[in-house]
């Protein structure tokens, strides 16, 4: 009797342990911090100040969360097949061999820079220019970045059509702004680039002088390629760059440069060579045809020799990855590399993630979880609707565009339903950069084959395991892998209404639709044309409603001096405020919110709030930061949340904010667009 007594008390005083234990989210506030002062800090502090950024990220927050869960089931699928005897040619043993390639790091230290002794011999037998722009497209199918950028896409003004596509590129720092701004951060990040630039020269046999004299040659041979380049913010304007023509008028803008040697070598079939292309900046291409004019060849083949190590680095040996390490961590912070198991996941991701995610798929994403969130879709679009149809500035000739384009929005969501064909992806046990290689080139001659051949707008360019999602202008799709819907240590079916339509809902759905009517994706029409389909007046209207939050991102300095561009990260600003008015709406139809009952002493309005910093909680180290509002079009974490959330009337109402709190915006400066 007794013994049974202590067992009922043990319980007892276990279920009551469970009642207590804190609520996830609110476990994660900081009472310390008003969230009229800073919401973000109020909703995620208490979790950033007893999470530090470990020693070998340049940042940690919700995203690494999950991704550390979706490692160690990727990983456990890569032991289980690197260990199981299959058929040649199968998806385990793609995988298994991929592993045991990628995991020697004893035979891949051994080989050194030896593995790219073919791609040597074949720089060094360039003698023209033709030799070059043979040389550079042999190098692009092999995914070196070097020259500029090129691929197949849909056809911006016919989205039933792919299309062959020139951007500028070719240089190796992320952006032009590396080779011109002149603060102390900026510069310390070139100079690294110099040094990492000189040790690989150096690692080809030069001397430490002959090394650094070409490496000035190659670091005053991309400055003027950025010199050619267009900004961010210029990048953003899917007119300007536009610019059709054919393979001959290209070459008569740029005759240094065999346009047609090059579309053969890249595998561009004969008769499509002559049909037409988009070129997006057609500056970059004439100022290309005058450098390989006028530049030496022995500069353009250390060039490409340096190109060549550079994109390989992470697959090659230590000291060739050390070196590009060193480089990157005056762009990120990062003070040791992360764990080989993981650097190998993540090439294995580009490099065949499909392959992963039919496993992945199968295991961790079911049916259920699959309706709620298509539901949630359909919750969203209901919403958005009702939004558009409430507009005071639209007319009615725009509105009836847009509720149209809205109801033909597709969603994906989870996986595909029609798997990639990978069978002639040749992957083998022994050699870590060839099955790269390997990749490279089945994914160019993946993209090369859809030239003059239907759309497939069944397509996934996501893996099911990723933690993202993307809105697709050109097919106006929405596309939401599994990995996005994921919440660390909890199951789909343990979180409440309140949380999902505020994590999932606003920050991933509602983002991704209201991406369609953004300042870039409004000038698509609903079957995905770049078209002009508002009023004048309309357009006129939404221009100046979107300068007010370019103006209110603009004033954001998340790190020294440097404001984030308003201009550049509109589009994602705009989605963020979007996404959250969508959310709030369909979330006001809930049960959950009707009832209003609290969870964790938070009422259901709060909870959505806090549900969606939940989706944004990160923290950064400054060098991140820097690079990211220099180079990204999407604004840091906080700003992601501060910023949106005092335009949002329910924000003020759920935690009282009110005039004089630092997070107060009056009404006349509250950005109104959709």
């Amino acid at each position: 009797m007794r013994k049974i007594f202590f067992l009922s008390f043990l319980l007892v005083a276990l279920f009551t342990t469970a009642q207590k234990k804190p609520d996830f989210l609110a476990a994660n506030i900081d009472h310390s911090i008003a969230p009229g002062t800073d919401f973000f800090l109020y909703a995620n502090n208490g979790w950033i100040k007893k999470t530090p950024i470990p020693s070998s990220e340049s940042g940690w927050g919700i995203g690494n969360l999950v991704q550390e869960e979706i490692y160690s089931r990727i990983l456990a699928i890569n032991k289980k097949a690197a260990v199981t005897k299959d058929m040649t040619g199968s998806t385990t043993q793609k995988i298994g061999s991929f592993w045991k390639a990628a995991m020697d790091t004893a035979a891949i230290n051994k080989a050194g820079l030896s593995v790219l002794k073919d791609y040597f011999n074949t720089i060094d037998a360039i003698k023209t220019p033709d030799d070059l722009t043979i040389v550079a497209a042999t190098l692009h199918v092999a995914g070196v970045n070097c020259f500029f950028s090129q691929g197949v896409s849909q056809d911006d003004k016919n989205s039933d059509a792919m299309v062959y596509r020139l951007d500028q590129g070719g240089i190796g720092l992320p952006n032009r702004e590396y080779y011109f701004k002149t603060d102390d951060r900026t510069t310390n990040v070139r100079e690294a680039y110099k040094k990492y630039v000189t040790q690989t020269l150096q690692q080809l046999g030069m001397t430490k002088a002959g090394a650094d004299e070409s490496m000035e040659e190659i670091f005053e041979l991309e400055k003027r390629l950025a010199t050619a380049s267009r900004k961010l913010e210029d990048l953003r304007d899917p007119y300007a760059n536009y610019n059709k023509m054919t393979f001959n008028s290209l070459a008569a803008d740029c005759p240094a440069i065999n346009w047609n040697k090059y579309a053969a070598a890249v595998g561009i079939k004969p008769n499509l060579i002559a049909d037409s292309i988009v070129i997006g900046q057609p500056e970059f291409y004439k100022a290309l045809s005058t450098e390989i004019k006028n530049t030496p060849i022995a500069v353009w083949k250390n060039y490409l020799k340096f190109h060549l190590i550079q994109s390989n680095a992470g697959f090659l040996d230590n000291t060739t990855y050390m070196n590009a390490f060193n480089y990157r961590k005056a762009l990120t912070g990062a003070k040791e590399p992360r764990p080989r198991w993981k650097r190998v996941l993540d090439a294995e991701e580009g490099a065949m993630g499909e392959l992963l995610g039919q496993l992945f798929a199968k295991e961790y994403f079911n049916e259920k979880a699959k309706a709620r969130y298509s539901n949630l879709v359909e919750a969203i679009r209901d919403a958005y609707a009702d939004r558009i149809k409430k507009l005071s500035w639209m007319s009615a000739e725009t509105k009836a565009k847009a509720l149209d384009k809205l109801s033909k929005v597709s969603e994906k969501v989870g996986y595909p339903d029609k798997w990639k064909d990978f069978s002639s992806l040749k992957i083998v046990p022994d050699s870590y950069f060839k099955n790269m290689v390997a990749a490279s080139k089945f994914w160019h001659y993946y993209s090369m084959n859809k030239l003059g051949k239907p759309v497939d707008r069944t397509e996934w360019d996501m893996t099911p395991q990723t933690y993202n999602a993307y809105y697709n202008p050109s097919n106006n799709e929405i596309v939401l892998p599994a990995g996005i819907f994921a919440v660390p240590g909890m199951k789909d079916d343990q979180l409440d209404d309140a949380f999902v339509y505020g994590y999932a809902g606003a920050s991933t759905i509602g983002h991704e639709i209201t991406h369609g009517f953004d300042d870039q994706g409004r000038q698509y029409d609903a079957k995905g044309n770049l078209t002009d389909w508002w009023t004048k007046e309309d357009g006129e209207e939404f221009k100046t409603r979107a300068k007010a939050i370019i103006t209110q991102f603009s004033e954001f300095m998340p790190v020294d001096t440097l404001h984030i561009n308003g201009d550049a990260t509109q589009g994602e600003n705009i989605a963020d405020l979007g996404g959250m008015l969508l959310g709030i709406d369909a979330f006001k139809k809930t049960k959950e919110y009707k009832e209003g009952k609290l969870i964790g002493g938070l009422t259901p309005m709060q909870r959505y709030f806090l549900g969606y910093a939940y989706g944004w909680m990160y923290q950064e180290k400054k060098e991140r930061l820097a690079s990211q509002v220099m180079t990204d079009v999407h604004a840091p974490a906080k700003e992601r949340v501060n910023g949106p959330v005092v335009n949002i009337p329910e924000f003020y109402e759920a935690f009282g904010i009110k005039p004089g709190d630092k997070m107060y915006r009056p009404d006349s400066l509250r950005v109104n667009i959709w």
